[in-house]
């Protein structure tokens, strides 16, 4: 089958590039590296840099007529959105519409669309939130995701597009670019590795459900090959506060240094867990690594790209 993959060259559509290409797809990348990398892509990938927003995207769509297409290109910075509500609307929602406009027009049988747990459902009721958990997005970016769902909604009834929405928990591992708004993990890889502190934010006991990358790409092969259309979460359904989490990496780093505290960010979650039921029942998916190895498969990949760049 051919496929192509926006935001291919990121840290996410890079593993899910070599989990389809595993599959014996056929993989087209699509990315402008604002933030993706080459070097993260597979050789047997085509990479066609461009913006998701641009007419040639929609030309490459019509030209190609994949089969199916997995969208991962997004502004995905919580602050900027809360800074630039525009600009965040523009790409999330100007940029997969100008995409759905094509592969309604190309023939396109599936879209894979990358949406997000925690920052749907925001301050949740229940511990872990499953898929009918109200939607309380609380920046621009959790209503973008949460209006790119209702887009897929609106291109199945009117075209018959099949899709499925994956809602992210947080996901973690090799190739997380851990400067500017990146995940926790990544950031702290790279200041033990260059010894210095780490910062947590508050006093730490603030909880996030930690999903390995590989586990979130198998997830990702799981739900083209399903019968199923709609939303469902890829987490783990376990809440790991950041304390903990800084202790684990600390171990894996097997390092001595201590995190330091800092005033707490406002209007940061408190907690944020999703479940992972629905994803076993109609994928026939769970997650596979563990937190601990998780960890240690992160640090060891930071690790060896330092010593690499110092050679």
């Amino acid at each position: 089958m051919k496929i192509l993959v926006t935001g291919g060259a990121g840290f996410i559509g890079s593993h899910v590039c070599d989990a389809l290409l595993a599959k014996g797809h056929e993989v087209l990348a699509l990315d402008d590296l604002s933030s993706g990398r080459r070097d993260n892509l597979d050789p047997r990938v085509k990479l066609h840099v461009l913006d998701i927003r641009s007419p040639e995207a929609a030309r490459l769509v019509l030209d190609e007529r994949p089969q199916a297409l997995y969208h991962l290109a997004a502004q995905m910075d919580v602050r900027r959105s809360v800074a630039d509500p525009r600009f965040d609307a523009e790409v999330n929602l100007g940029g997969f519409l100008n995409l759905l406009e094509a592969v309604a027009k190309a023939g396109t049988r599936r879209v894979v669309f990358s949406s997000t747990g925690g920052a749907i459902y925001g301050e949740q009721d229940v511990f872990p939130a499953p898929e009918s958990h109200p939607q309380r997005p609380c920046s621009p970016y959790g209503v973008s995701k949460a209006s790119g769902e209702l887009y897929l909604g609106y291109y199945r009834q009117q075209y018959g597009l099949s899709y499925a929405a994956l809602r992210y928990a947080n996901v973690y591992g090799p190739r997380q670019n851990p400067h500017g708004e990146a995940g926790v993990v990544a950031i702290f890889c790279d200041r033990i590795l260059s010894e210095r502190d780490c910062t947590i934010y508050g006093d730490g006991g603030q909880t996030r459900d930690f999903v390995y990358v590989a586990d979130v790409a198998r997830a990702n092969v799981l739900a083209l090959e399903a019968d199923y259309v709609g939303a469902v979460n890829i987490g783990t359904g376990v809440e790991t506060d950041v304390n903990v989490l800084y202790e684990r990496l600390a171990e894996a780093a097997k390092t001595s240094r201590k995190a330091v505290h800092a005033e707490a960010k406002p209007g940061e979650q408190r907690r944020s867990c999703i479940s992972p039921a629905l994803a076993a029942k109609i994928l026939g998916w769970k997650p596979e690594v563990s937190l601990a190895d998780g960890l240690g498969r992160t640090y060891a990949f930071f690790a060896e790209r330092s010593r690499t760049r110092a050679s």
